[in-house]
């Protein structure tokens, strides 16, 4: 009988302590989108790597984002993308063709740079991970699991910097050992913009007739 009641203690702290992790991790992402909404813009230069060491694949790449909202310019592996509140633009430069497609529900539940700082919320259990020093920077790691079984991700790492309540990275583990780290190299706010970069001048491709645009009918 004392087993069992010592079990059932035990059972209960360990249900307790997890629940109070759980609950500090998601305090520390609200913070850090909570913060975020007070910004009318953010202007972003990441790193991007894909690693993958049973396929031999390393891949590193740079790229930038400017947010405002919903609203973003990305500029990644030579292609740009616009998202003007209603229809995201995909414009690639190599094949000088622009893709336009119409918002969907589809879209709206992909990850998108415009939900990189709440993506979290929905589909994902939480826990504190690693406190890292980095660079002189306290990070402070949380682990995101998710809920899904049939997900192809197994788990995310969500590095916050403990002073400015940024994200400093994202690392992404998939279930085929594919690991993805995102690294803010730069992260400047309420920046100068204007209103012209979040729109797609269709007349300046049209009339650069190499460009072929596909548009949704």
């Amino acid at each position: 009988m004392k087993k069992i009641a010592l079990l059932i203690t035990i059972t209960f702290i360990s249900i307790s302590t997890y629940s109070q992790n759980s609950n500090e991790a998601k305090k520390l992402l609200d913070e850090v989108a909570q913060k975020v909404e007070t910004y009318k813009n953010i202007y972003i230069e990441f790193d991007h790597k894909l690693d993958n060491s049973d396929a031999d694949i390393h891949q590193e790449t740079k790229g930038s984002v400017t947010l405002k909202k919903d609203l973003y310019h990305l500029n990644y592996m030579g292609t740009e993308q616009i998202f003007d509140g209603k229809k995201i633009y995909l414009i690639i430069h190599e094949d000088e063709e622009v893709i336009i497609q119409n918002k969907t529900k589809d879209s709206e539940e992909a990850l998108t740079p415009s939900k990189i700082f709440s993506f979290y919320k929905n589909g994902y259990t939480y826990k504190m991970d690693e406190l890292k020093t980095i660079k002189g920077i306290k990070i402070q790691y949380v682990k995101l699991r998710p809920i899904d079984s049939n997900s192809e991700i197994n788990s995310i790492l969500i590095g916050v910097d403990i002073k400015t309540k940024h994200i400093y990275n994202v690392i992404e583990k998939g279930e085929n050992g594919t690991i993805t780290t995102l690294e803010v190299r730069t992260f400047k706010t309420n920046q100068p913009l204007s209103e012209k970069l979040f729109i797609f001048d269709k007349a300046k491709y049209r009339d650069q007739k190499k460009y072929t645009i596909s548009e949704p009918k």
